[in-house]
């Protein structure tokens, strides 16, 4: 689930500490090291990759920036939830047996989970797919068939949108196979756990190998050598441990 990098309109949330130029060559990084991790999960198992795009008319900007095998889908409308299940309907549409809708902004996700997700919807038996955010969100969704009512009357960027998902998967009684939580890079603080992660080896789940994220890991070498972004890093944080402890 992809948006064409705009300064301004791009990753706003990291906006402090980065600028908004920046922020819009992160997203273009996090695109780029997604699509990179769904190829190397189809190296292990039967994998086929998608940018779930908007706005319209962008097409130019993906094929700049996105390797070759990864596919376009136009997914640009009002509801979030919408959006998740066109992504959903059109990859069934084109003969899939299966379908899932990832976030572009986790760009360390395992690519385990990845080759989990698929080698759990190969099996017999309609199920879903769940990968939670640390946030209380998702970042993955798996289906099998296109189950409207696993998008409807969800509180979306809130931090009951995983809980509000299982929810709709019991009331029409489908499996639900839970992967580990996993964080998305949306705000400062987790812009300095993918710092700790690329640049410093802290690992963010021993027990995980974080996917190597090359164009985040370089974007952020560059700008930590070129500008003052560990300080702006360190002031973002100390203002959030002083407002806490407020």
């Amino acid at each position: 689930m992809a948006k064409a990098s705009r300064p301004g309109l791009s990753k706003t949330r990291l906006c402090p500490p980065l600028t908004s130029e920046e922020a819009a060559r992160f997203n273009t990084a996090f695109l780029q090291d997604v699509a990179a991790n769904i190829r190397a999960a189809g190296s292990a198992a039967d994998v086929k990759g998608y940018m779930a795009f908007g706005p319209p008319g962008s097409e130019p900007f993906f094929w700049g920036i996105l390797p070759e095998g990864i596919g376009l889908l136009e997914c640009w409308l009002p509801n979030f939830g919408d959006c998740l299940f066109s992504a959903i309907t059109q990859q069934l549409d084109r003969g899939h047996r299966a379908a899932v809708v990832l976030n572009s902004d986790s760009p360390t996700l395992p690519t385990s989970l990845l080759v989990e997700t698929a080698q759990v919807l190969a099996r017999p038996g309609d199920r879903a797919v769940l990968g939670p955010s640390t946030d209380g969100g998702y970042y993955l969704l798996g289906l099998k068939a296109p189950h409207r009512r696993m998008f409807e009357n969800i509180d979306w960027s809130t931090e009951r949108v995983a809980r509000q998902t299982l929810e709709r998967a019991r009331e029409i009684g489908l499996s639900v196979h839970t992967l580990p939580a996993w964080y998305d890079v949306d705000d400062a603080d987790a812009l300095r756990t993918v710092h700790a992660e690329l640049c410093a080896d802290i690992s963010f789940a021993a027990d995980l190998v974080p996917h190597r994220a090359e164009k985040t890991a370089a974007l952020l070498h560059a700008l930590i050598d070129g500008t003052d972004l560990i300080e702006r890093l360190h002031t973002a944080h100390a203002g959030v441990v002083e407002r806490a402890a407020e």
